[in-house]
């Protein structure tokens, strides 16, 4: 598997955009589309449907060589060996969590990521020890209805400011990548503009060679 700072691509299974399709099946396509990291995303699955989802979805991921991401559930990302939980502000701080390391076990047996909305909420997360941190969303975005796009100058901030690895997040397509990259993003994660694509692999291959080309 790449390491954390080589990884560009971020892509999902969001069980709100398989439109009748299996999850391993768009494993597959991510996978043959160059995608460094998968989230399996199922918010309104019980904890058992969830856990149904991991165990079919990772071992693909393990023989892709592709770093599986589980969001929410610490606990059930522990338990199946995830290489990384990913959680929102209200998931980790709300929930009385203020280290990284309360998460992902000490010694360290998963990683860290979690969502940033501001930049004082950036550097919270950082403090914490997290892996990783997901800037936005950037774009307003049905995948997080009702919440106002951070706009470019968040990804601005994050260029001058965050030396660990981040994710520029929400509403990214192809037709605005561009001016995400120019503000300096050179990781992003990509929900709905993949997942609705007609080819996933093909999206997520010009994405890729998008992010790799950006200097």
């Amino acid at each position: 598997m790449k390491s954390l700072p080589d990884c560009r691509l971020y892509t999902f299974v969001d069980t709100a955009y398989l439109h009748g399709r299996k999850p391993v099946e768009i494993v597959h396509q991510l996978c043959d589309g160059g995608t460094d990291l998968i989230q399996l995303r199922a918010k309104n699955a019980s904890l058992a449907e969830t856990l149904q989802l991991a165990e079919a979805v990772l071992p693909f991921c393990r023989r892709a060589g592709v770093s599986f991401v589980l969001n929410d559930h610490p606990k059930l990302a522990l338990q199946l060996g995830a290489d990384f939980c990913h959680l929102g502000q209200e998931d980790f701080f709300t929930a009385g969590f203020t280290t990284a390391a309360q998460v992902t076990g000490c010694p360290k047996q998963m990683r860290l990521g979690l969502s940033t909305h501001a930049s004082t909420q950036a550097e919270r997360a950082i403090a914490t020890g997290a892996d990783y941190i997901a800037i936005g969303p950037i774009f307003a975005t049905p995948t997080k209805p009702g919440r106002l796009g951070v706009t470019l100058d968040y990804v601005r901030w994050a260029s001058e400011n965050v030396r660990i690895p981040w994710f520029a997040i929400g509403g990214i397509t192809l037709e605005n990548l561009d001016s995400v990259l120019a503000a300096g993003a050179r990781r992003v994660c990509v929900v709905s503009a993949i997942l609705n694509s007609p080819d996933v692999a093909a999206t997520c291959r010009q994405f890729k060679e998008r992010l790799l080309s950006a200097r």
